[in-house]
């Protein structure tokens, strides 16, 4: 076994260690947390970022060891990247949606009750600057 191929070895198994450890966190954390909104984080950052590392572990694997590249990995990781911050926020503003129709919602958890938003506000997560605000331009 020659000094490049340990090293190899050691750096993927660092990444699948870091990238499992990311994912259990994630896992805990939709599993655990007790609102939407507090549960998102766990499967859109924590195990975004743990099946990336172990993505990059692969990559690192075939390229080193293999002498190859391989392009599916990062195929996925760019799809992943992509999707999930997307995927997160249509969810996010379903949830606030169906809290401003008035629909029943989850009870309180660590981080409050969730609130409504104010009662002439929009559901979008992006609202143009009311008149009259520090975010208006042209009243300035």
């Amino acid at each position: 076994m020659s000094g490049g191929t340990s090293f190899a070895e050691m750096l993927v198994a660092a990444l699948i260690v870091l990238g499992g450890s990311f994912a259990l966190v994630g896992s805990w954390g939709l599993v655990r947390l007790p609102s939407l909104m507090e549960r998102l984080h766990g499967p859109t950052k924590a195990s975004t970022l743990g099946l990336g590392a172990i993505l990059v572990a692969s990559i690192a694997w075939f390229h080193l060891v293999r002498g190859t590249w391989t392009t599916h990995e990062l195929l996925v990781s760019v799809f992943l990247f992509m999707t999930a911050p997307i995927s997160a926020n249509m969810i996010a503003k379903v949830h606030l949606h169906r809290l401003r129709q008035g629909e029943p919602s989850e009870p309180a958890g660590p981080a409050g009750a969730p609130a409504p938003p104010p009662g002439g506000a929009d559901w979008a997560t992006h609202e143009a600057p009311h008149e009259g605000t520090p975010g208006d331009f042209e009243g300035d």
